[in-house]
């Protein structure tokens, strides 16, 4: 795909970048790629140096800013590009909870917003705000599918949870236990943590003291790693499991030798070396992993496949929406979100994405797969 010529101008706490004032169509992005979450928000704004520049006929034009992981300075940002930059969508913002205080005002714009997050709260449950709302990471209940089965497999039946206090740790809670119980996998605990804590020691002593088979983390990238190293070192010597949003080179460095052996339900482009023929989205997938080395000098993370696939996205559905409207407009705006339901079999980085009334984020888990750390590194489980 085309790279973008990006023109970097600082304005306090936002990074701003303007491409031709000739574009036709203007797509805003909230990355945070300083504060609390920069693993997250800075493979998502590379992720935006990858994107075309033209879809269709349509030139486009990103405009880019931080929001230093500021779920205020999020919504003050998506204001901003409504008002001033009369943007026709918005991709971002990182992180759940900006994520959550952003899509109420994106809706009430009538514009589409492409939420690069973990939770399905932004989509789920379906209402009138949220059919504003498209999710570029699998839904919590198809990777939920994935890490339950796995553990049947095994042989789990207690498990004991431990999830981010956060929309994305409460959802997966929500997600997992029933669908552990109908597998007839008993949750014997029910823990949280906070993102920016050093210690879940407490925690984790309580999870052990329950005598579970296996252990659950429902963390994202560096802070996926605390509870789990805890665990290890209070002596559990069972499987632990973890969701997509832990396989990111973050969870790695920060756990170590501590997190060998964690069984994760991750994508398949953090495997690159051992994508199967067989996976339809093997040649997209590729191609994001190819365009972000040769512009950044290393694999990409998952959190960049969000970005990478809101464009893959928009490509496939601005030249349908150009058919009923002029970008710039509401007709236009009305006419995009319609064509990214309806999108059907695209095929995106992280898998297949098919679109409907209920479900916006459309991945199943063709796209996902059971990996371990070995020696440090990511590889595919092969039983």
């Amino acid at each position: 795909m085309k790279k973008l010529n990006t023109l970097l101008t600082a304005a306090g706490f936002a990074l701003a970048v303007s491409l031709p004032v000739h574009a036709q169509v203007k797509i805003g992005v909230i990355a945070s790629s300083t504060g609390a979450i920069p693993f997250v928000g800075i493979p998502q704004k590379n992720a935006v140096a990858l994107l075309p520049t033209k879809m269709g006929d349509l030139t486009v034009e990103y405009v880019v800013y931080d929001d230093a992981s500021d779920p205020t300075q999020s919504v003050q940002l998506s204001k901003k590009l409504l008002a001033e930059s009369k943007i026709d969508a918005l991709i971002g913002p990182s992180g759940s909870g900006n994520a959550m205080g952003v899509y109420g005002f994106m809706a009430e714009a009538q514009t589409p917003m492409l939420a690069p997050v973990g939770t399905s709260a932004v989509v789920l449950p379906m209402d009138e705000k949220k059919r504003w709302v498209f999710k570029t990471h699998p839904n919590d209940d198809v990777v939920s599918e994935g890490l339950v089965a796995a553990m049947s497999k095994r042989g789990v039946k207690t498990v004991a949870f431990i999830g981010r206090a956060d929309p994305y740790g409460e959802n997966w809670y929500k997600t997992f236990a029933p669908m552990a119980e109908k597998a007839g996998i008993k949750v014997v605990a029910n823990e949280r943590y906070g993102p920016k804590d050093t210690t879940a020691l407490a925690q984790a002593l309580k999870m052990i003291a329950a005598k579970p088979d296996a252990m659950m983390v429902a963390g994202v990238g560096a802070d996926a790693a605390m509870p789990h190293a805890q665990l290890v070192d209070s002596g559990f010597k069972g499987p632990i499991f973890q969701t997509h949003g832990a396989s990111s080179g973050a969870f790695l460095q920060i756990g170590g030798k501590r997190v060998e052996g964690a069984l994760i339900m991750g994508p398949l482009v953090v495997v690159p070396d051992e994508i199967p023929d067989s996976a339809p989205s093997k040649a997209v997938t590729l191609d994001l992993i190819k365009g972000y080395e040769k512009a950044f000098g290393s694999k990409p993370p998952i959190f960049a496949a969000g970005t990478y696939d809101a464009g893959l996205l928009l490509s496939h559905a601005i030249p349908i929406a150009a058919r009923k409207g002029k970008p710039g407009t509401q007709e236009f705006r009305s006419a995009l979100r319609d064509a990214l339901e309806s999108t059907k079999d695209l095929k995106a980085s992280q898998g297949p994405i098919s679109m409907s009334a209920a479900d916006h984020s459309g991945y199943d888990l063709r796209g996902q797969v059971m990996i371990t750390v070995k020696d440090g590194k990511f590889v595919r489980v092969k039983d």
